[in-house]
């Protein structure tokens, strides 16, 4: 069976401190304005503690990525193990690929005046590493998971609050928070 790699995001495990996105845009040595790497509390319409409850999101790698699709000059491959790569030196920054997607993946560097967004550190991957994001999370709230084979029983791919596009099929795969137990002065 091939491998399907994806993000697993934990909410009930995320303390929204952005160590995530930090060491993504350090290992990147991206410029002030380019963030691959969001974290994102979650609106309080949803949960009611918005400082409690966190999504870390980028690229989803989608099985049917819109930004591969619409590239003019073919700056973007899925590789077989469903990793969405963009091949920067052959982008003419054009655009399509950020108006495209739905999810916001692909960031314009203004700098090199070219599109770019995250690769799930495929490299390190390569290299039997886990993604820098990945790695640096101190509660293991951000994962990367073989979708293949990847069979938690709690999670959800489209939670509330995010974009549902099926015909993209995003890979990736989330726990909910749930709400905290009350205790009352009958507990105590």
């Amino acid at each position: 069976m091939k491998k399907h790699y994806g993000f697993f995001i934990d909410a009930e495990r995320c303390i929204g401190c952005f160590t995530c996105a930090m060491a993504c845009k350090n290992q990147y040595h991206q410029p002030e304005t380019v963030v691959w790497r969001q974290v994102y509390p979650i609106s309080e319409e949803i949960y009611p503690y918005h400082e409690r409850a966190f999504y870390s999101l980028a690229c989803n790698h989608c099985e049917n990525p819109t930004c591969l699709n619409v590239c003019p000059v073919k700056a973007y491959y899925k590789r077989e193990d469903g990793i969405v790569v963009h091949e920067q030196d052959k982008c003419i920054g054009c655009g399509n690929c950020i108006r495209s997607c739905p999810y916001g993946a692909p960031r314009y560097n203004p700098e090199q005046k070219k599109a770019e967004k995250c690769s799930l550190c495929w490299q390190r991957v390569d290299a039997g590493l886990k993604p820098q994001c990945v790695q640096s999370c101190p509660v293991e709230a951000l994962q990367i998971v073989d979708l293949a084979t990847f069979d938690r029983p709690d999670t959800v791919q489209y939670p509330p609050g995010f974009p549902k596009h099926e015909k993209l099929n995003p890979s990736v795969r989330f726990v909910v928070p749930q709400l905290p137990k009350v205790i009352g002065r009958e507990d105590i």
